[in-house]
């Protein structure tokens, strides 16, 4: 069977698979202490994030106050909203060492676009999350209002329901916006070429469509909102990849 402890990774890489196995577990361990401090932090200022959170229902809804229908319907989504917060927060430092994690695999050379990555990482997630509150959810909430009344429906929208539906939409639109750092490492470590890459645009359009028709309510706007900007940012995307490969020539 040979030495487990011998080396596993690529060539020029200075870690065994032991190595790699410590090194992802301190990672995870020093991400999930920064998750759980921030959640914690996090839970003192739920009220004003919940205020914040509600700026496109109040938008479309005016002073027409969310519902509870259970007793313990405010308490869990105080806890949950604490949750998404903290991840929110310490997006950066979650990223950090996920990133640092790929990098310690790494040629040396390569290493420096991971240290790129996370503060870039970061405020891709973040605009994400704010693109949805500010752009997204007042067309959406807006859209589906109306449909309502225009079939004779009454919006008695529940306080979980809404929190589900943007604490949901919040990490789906900052995941999304991750798509240009994707495509740059997938680039940069050889597994996708530009050439590819430019010829996948008619397939990466459909998929992205498909992909906003699943992670979005079944209203055309939101699904419209979530795709235009994902091809935006797989355009961007390959734009990076191009410049840095002209520059690595240069």
């Amino acid at each position: 069977m040979g030495d487990t402890n011998k080396k596993q990774d690529r060539p020029g890489s200075t870690m065994s698979l032991g190595d790699h196995l410590d090194e992802l577990r301190s990672r995870l361990i020093y991400a999930l202490a920064g998750l759980a401090i921030c959640t914690i932090v996090s839970l003192a200022f739920s009220r004003y994030i919940i205020t914040f959170l509600q700026i496109p229902y109040v938008a479309i809804m005016g002073n027409k106050s969310l519902q509870a229908l259970a007793l313990a319907e405010g308490f869990v989504s105080y806890v949950k909203i604490a949750l998404i917060t903290g991840l929110i927060i310490s997006s950066p430092w979650v990223f950090y060492h996920l990133w640092m994690f790929v990098a310690a695999g790494l040629y040396p050379n390569e290493q420096k676009y991971v240290r790129l990555a996370v503060p870039f990482s970061a405020v891709l997630f973040v605009s994400g999350a704010l693109f949805f509150i500010f752009v997204v959810a007042p067309l959406s909430i807006g859209f589906l209002v109306k449909f309502n009344r225009w079939i004779g429906l009454n919006s008695n929208i529940t306080f979980k329901n809404y929190i589900s539906f943007v604490t949901t939409l919040m990490l789906v639109f900052g995941m999304a916006f991750q798509t240009p750092t994707a495509i740059f490492f997938l680039n940069r470590t050889g597994l996708v070429s530009i050439k590819a890459l430019c010829k996948s645009r008619k397939y990466v359009l459909l998929a992205v469509f498909i992909v906003a028709a699943m992670a979005t309510p079944p209203d055309v706007v939101s699904q419209v909102t979530l795709a235009v900007p994902l091809y935006l940012l797989f355009e961007f995307g390959i734009l990076i990849s191009h410049l840095a490969n002209r520059r690595k020539r240069t």
